[in-house]
């Protein structure tokens, strides 16, 4: 039965973790505002339109400039070079009627020369703290070139591990995500945007772009409104509340309209409801692809629909230019909106200080790769390490071995290790990890080096001999597998996720020899391994880890430092298991007790004799490993659950406390996790979902309570009506190590 006596929601679910944010003064926005109004009024359409254009850096300066001069630009994409960023800002502001300055923007995804891991490896951490260094980091690297402004953070909820971007996600979950998300804004922004370290931040692909169909880049989505609200819109509206500047519109269509002509999700949800006064840009050529989507007939009609919708900013799509003018005077389109998208981008040119300091200071002794920004980068790498495997070979005690065999195509791989969506990083500032280990350990153990394969996805088996060789003459075998940078990525979606190349296959032989095997792997995105998972004794599992992985991974197979990472995705057994995600619904007919699956169903079994349940005969019902779910060298219990209160009320809370201990001989971090279930829903609701977290780090020995606030409030949710409402009725929750565990309590909304 559905519950009654609903409460609608006055504001979106409240987020447990709230984040600190600076906001303009209302004297200091007063006189933005003012100053933004008596500029437009001195614009003429044309003027007006150019800020609306956006293109990338040609290379050919004198055709850039000329543009600039016929007001046809307002922004920049992909000039790094300083001194021409200087000199095409100069244009604009020294060559112009009204002297409006640029936005140079740049994909500074995860990193700008120091690379961090992948967005999806930070998530791994479950650490805002790492996520905002490293954002921070990337800015004030960028910045010192002129880069005011990335499209970053990518908030797609990513459930299909065959999609190519999910290593630019922060994962499956949009709790994790949201919180992620307004770290690495404030990271970018900083406390002012125009200190001249900050940059913009840009939320990204607004929205569903991370439920593609068959995880396939640029396809369709088929998303209800209540999943919209609940699931794919959240972590936007966390960072729309942290004060994100922008918003970049995704490549999909949802539901039949491309997003570059939602009004719906534009208009409606970004700028009615949730009141968002920044700048809305496509993404690149968006626009002009809903032709090709069958939404729009021609350029001309694509620029008409995507100003009705709400894009303040035609990145790359050309339409706007040449067409606003026509459109205006066929009143197909209005001038307020016009106006308003202008007005928009230059109060983001204020904020940001251009006019006031439209230059970038060309310093002798640039800031790439300072000490403490490899530091950073480092302990990212350190936390966003997953160990998923351990059968007490790791840490490697460094006193008991002679040699070691380093094997693999990714141990030595300084452009892979970087990962995707890296412009600017440099290979030859890479530390790989058999740099590293020779480093560290080179004149105390003999490190034996033999690749085996060229790279991940060589099929010539010629390295085979002297790999094995290498491995026989070894105490102990790290291999070092997983992917490419280049097969994830926008557009690198993959059907199979096994391991690429023969890299089973070495594998596979190499475990032959009985020596203890250590599988590290790199890469951006699950890796389908469980046939191969019971030859090795450990496995260690990094999303590509950036420019300091090499350290980073030997500090953590020698003890020095300790695994902390946890999922931030659900590790699948098999990829026809995607798309595949903790937070699903209960179905009908969920999947109870003792499965029979294809190994022991009986000859001619009754067609009804297996239950008639809910999972694959091949694969179960599980993951091979749960969402939140890492080892450490020691072990954690959880014990003695209380609940401040077994009732809860709309505007009240309550207090769930346990007890963590560490019961192992090893100092080490712990990520506590709060989950509830809403039991019986008008909108049937999910068998977990994760509310909040704390990362803790405990002594051998130790316990320490941690506790967590239920608010009321925070149990909101959108039903099929797209409303925002809250049901009394009864809930459970568990305070977890992981998604699939826990110490469960139940509680009553009243």
């Amino acid at each position: 039965m559905k519950k009654g006596g609903v409460v609608f929601c006055m504001c979106a679910a409240i987020l447990l973790s709230a984040c600190d944010k600076k906001t303009v003064s209302e004297k200091d926005s007063d006189a933005i505002d003012h100053k933004v109004e008596k500029l437009l009024s001195k614009m003429t359409l044309e003027e007006k339109i150019g800020q609306l254009d956006q293109i990338t850096s040609a290379g050919n300066f004198d055709e850039l400039a000329g543009r600039i001069k016929g007001y046809f630009v307002g922004s920049i994409l992909n000039e790094t070079n300083p001194q021409v960023i200087n000199d095409l800002q100069r244009v604009a502001v020294e060559e112009t009627r009204l002297g409006i300055p640029l936005i140079f923007a740049r994909d500074v995804i995860h990193g700008f020369k120091t690379i961090f891991p992948v967005p999806l490896g930070q998530a791994a951490s479950w650490n805002p703290e790492t996520v905002e260094a490293g954002a921070r980091v990337a800015a004030v690297e960028a910045a010192s070139t002129g880069i005011r402004w990335t499209f970053a953070p990518m908030l797609d909820i990513s459930r299909d591990a065959r999609w190519g971007r999910i290593m630019e996600s922060f994962g499956e979950d949009p709790h994790l995500s949201s919180i992620l998300g307004i770290a690495t804004v404030k990271g970018f922004q900083g406390s002012d945007l125009s200190d001249p370290t900050a940059i913009l931040a840009c939320a990204k692909h607004f929205v569903g772009y991370g439920a593609v169909e068959s995880g396939k880049d640029y396809n369709i989505t088929i998303l209800s409104t209540e999943q919209l609200r609940n699931v794919y819109l959240r972590p936007f509206k966390a960072v729309v509340d942290a004060g994100v500047g922008t918003v970049m519109v995704s490549f999909n269509e949802v539901n039949g309209i491309p997003n570059s002509g939602n009004g719906y999700i534009l208009r409606k949800v970004l700028r009615d409801d949730w009141g968002f006064d920044g700048v809305i840009v496509s993404d690149w050529n968006s626009i002009g692809e809903m032709i090709n989507h069958g939404y729009a007939e021609s350029p001309v009609h694509a620029a008409e629909i995507a100003m009705n919708a709400g894009v303040d900013i035609d990145m790359e799509s050309h339409v706007y230019t040449p067409f606003l003018a026509q459109l205006l005077k066929e009143k197909k389109v209005k001038v307020s909106d016009i106006d308003d998208a202008v007005r928009r981008i230059l109060k983001l040119k204020f904020k940001l200080g251009l006019f006031e300091n439209p230059y970038v200071e060309i310093k002798e002794d640039p800031v790439f790769y300072a000490p403490e920004h490899l530091e950073i980068a480092k302990q990212a790498a350190i936390e966003s390490a997953i160990l998923l495997k351990n059968d007490g070979t790791l840490p490697l005690d460094v006193s008991s071995l002679n040699a070691v065999a380093v094997i693999g195509p990714m141990a030595d791989a300084p452009h892979d290790q970087l990962g995707s969506w890296v412009f600017d990083g440099e290979k030859a500032h890479t530390v790989t990890p058999l740099t590293a280990l020779r480093e560290a350990f080179g004149e105390q153990v003999k490190i034996h080096y033999a690749a085996g394969l060229a790279y991940s996805r060589d099929t010539d088996r010629k390295g085979f001999t002297t790999a094995l060789a290498v491995a026989r003459s070894s105490d102990v075998i790290l291999f070092f597998g997983g992917e490419e940078s280049i097969l994830s990525g926008e557009a690198h979606c993959r059907a199979d996720i096994t391991l690429p190349g023969a890299q089973k296959e070495l594998l596979t032989e190499i475990a032959k020899t009985g020596k203890p095997v250590v599988l590290v792997v790199m890469a951006g995105r699950a890796i389908e391994i469980y046939k191969e998972l019971p030859l090795v004794n450990a496995y260690l599992f990094n999303f590509h880890p950036g420019t300091m992985g090499g350290p980073a991974i030997t500090d953590l197979l020698f003890g020095k430092a300790v695994p902390s990472g946890k999922l931030p995705i659900s590790y699948p057994k098999m990829v026809g298991q995607s798309p595949l995600y903790y937070n699903h619904k209960n179905t009908g007919r969920p999947p109870v007790g003792e499965l029979q699956t294809i190994d022991n169903i009986p000859l001619e079994a009754g067609q009804v004799s297996l239950g008639n349940t809910s999972y694959f005969l091949d694969a179960g019902k599980d993951p091979l490993f749960p969402f939140g779910f890492g080892l450490s060298y020691t072990t954690f219990e959880y014990n003695d659950l209380q609940l401040s209160s077994t009732e809860l009320t709309a505007d009240g809370s309550l207090t769930a406390t346990c007890m963590v201990t560490n019961t192992g001989a090893v100092a080490a971090a712990e990520t506590v996790q709060l989950y509830i279930r809403d039991k019986v829903g008008s909108v049937t609701r999910p068998v977990r979902e994760l509310k909040d977290f704390h990362k803790i780090v405990l002594q051998p020995g130790e316990s320490q309570p941690v506790s967590f606030t239920i608010a009321g409030r925070s149990l909101c949710f959108y039903n099929h009506e797209d409303v925002e409402i809250l049901e009394p009725g009864d809930y459970s929750l568990w305070i977890a190590p992981h998604s699939a565990a826990g110490l469960e309590g139940e509680f009553r909304l009243q």
